[in-house]
């Protein structure tokens, strides 16, 4: 199974998407908000390099920004 994680923020509606259709593909994911967590916004800025919400990452790929055809490869669905 693969490691999902999506950072998101509020009123952030590709965010609202993203997760629906990960609940709809029934795919597990962690939630990271980055007006609520400060380490985790540094992580996207520092580590991942993303300036966008949502990024998704699926494993060791990073998806910046609202991208699904490139989210639907990365879960092989």
């Amino acid at each position: 199974m693969k490691r999902v994680t999506l950072y998101t923020q509020p009123e952030c509606p590709p965010c609202e998407i993203v997760k629906l259709f990960l609940k709809e593909s029934k795919i597990n994911y962690s939630e990271k908000n980055i007006k609520e967590d400060k380490q985790a916004r540094d992580h996207l800025l520092n580590e991942l390099k993303s300036y966008s919400t949502p990024t998704i990452t699926v494993d060791h790929k990073v998806i910046s920004g609202f991208d699904l055809d490139s989210l639907k490869e990365a879960l092989e669905l």
